[in-house]
């Protein structure tokens, strides 16, 4: 993946008037909670939307300027760009960027964009997520590199897949041979763990130097969550799916805090010995916690993440922190804010 050198950005960033910042993002997925934390902290805010879509941004009244495509990839574009810049846009990446512009649209954007992109490299390989996860000393599922191998429940993910569609379960080498018939052969199999799956919603700030909690939701999926609704027999005759539908709010026992607070703590210090600059900002560790308190990490989401929708009041952990309401998209603002203060811009931005 060619990446847009850090020095062009950089070059770009220095023409940027810093007392006039816009915050921008596509309008979608968390675009509502980064827009008005953005607005609360004095910035001005700028959508991007598909034409029929910004009705929605008007009627909650969170962004200044609303733009319209017919396509997101027109916002790779060098006259848009080009655009963007000259309002001193600011991008803030969420999980429907990839979706709509590849992760190789992004890294050659030549628009400032808040984290670090060089992440998108580790957070697109499944390989390489493991890499990260294993340098961080965290615990994983096992995973299987051939489908005769298998020899216990695991669950099959297809790379690229939106939201869960397209996972499915298996158990032996037959059953997972039956259901890949018809389903392209680029998948991931991981063995299935049984436990409470928490998705805890991290921030890595460069300027205070610190990693921290900002909340924990829960995922709601169809139709594996319903099925614990209905009989063993009915359950027989249904075939599991994994689509998110929505996100539930949790508070993890006390006793897991630290568990999951050196988890987080895990994954930063993996990513600067990995790719130059490390992780910055907003990430997701998607961990299973089981019967037996152990906390295994299957994934990484490297950017802001749709559970943290639920907390823009706050959650009770960013209540302890901050004493205030606290979203992660009012959290991103801050760090801008404040790097701008203290002259660190150009050490969020790339």
């Amino acid at each position: 993946m060619e990446i847009v050198r850090r020095e062009e950005i950089m070059r770009i960033l220095d023409d940027y008037d810093e007392k006039d910042i816009t915050i921008g993002t596509i309008g979608s997925h968390s675009a509502l909670q980064i827009l008005h934390g953005a607005r609360q902290e004095g910035f001005r805010t700028l959508v991007i939307c598909l034409k029929g879509v910004e009705e929605l941004y008007e009627r909650f009244g969170v962004a200044d300027d609303i733009l319209t495509v017919n396509d997101y990839r027109e916002m790779i574009s060098d006259g848009f760009q080009e655009m963007l810049r000259s309002r001193n846009v600011i991008l803030i990446p969420h999980g429907s960027f990839v979706e709509y512009l590849s992760a190789e649209g992004i890294a050659s954007m030549r628009t400032p964009i808040f984290g670090n992109r060089k992440v998108l490299e580790w957070e697109s390989d499944r390989r390489k997520q493991r890499e990260w996860l294993a340098a961080a000393g965290i615990k994983m599922p096992m995973s299987f590199e051939r489908g005769d191998e298998i020899d216990r429940l695991v669950i099959v993910k297809l790379h690229g897949a939106k939201g869960g569609s397209s996972y499915f379960i298996a158990s032996s080498p037959e059953e997972l041979k039956q259901k890949l018939r018809d389903i392209d052969n680029a998948y991931e199999i991981q063995e299935y763990i049984i436990g409470t799956r928490f998705y805890p919603h991290y921030f890595h700030s460069f300027v205070r130097n610190r990693t921290e909690l900002l909340g924990i939701d829960i995922r709601y999926e169809s139709n594996i969550d319903g099925l614990a609704r209905i009989t063993p027999f009915m359950t027989e005759k249904i075939e599991p799916s994994f689509v998110v539908t929505g996100n539930i709010p949790v508070v993890a026992r006390e006793s897991l805090l630290l568990k999951i607070l050196h988890v987080g703590d895990g994954v930063v210090s993996a990513s600067r010995s990995l790719f130059s600059g490390g992780i910055v900002g907003p990430f997701c560790v998607e961990l299973v916690c089981t019967d037996t308190l152990e906390l295994f990490a299957f994934e990484i989401s490297a950017r802001i993440v749709a559970g943290t929708n639920l907390y823009i009041n706050g959650s009770p952990y960013s209540q302890i922190l901050f004493n205030e309401s606290m979203s992660t998209g009012r959290r991103i603002a801050i760090e801008i804010k404040e790097a701008i203060r203290m002259d660190m811009l150009h050490q969020i931005v790339y």
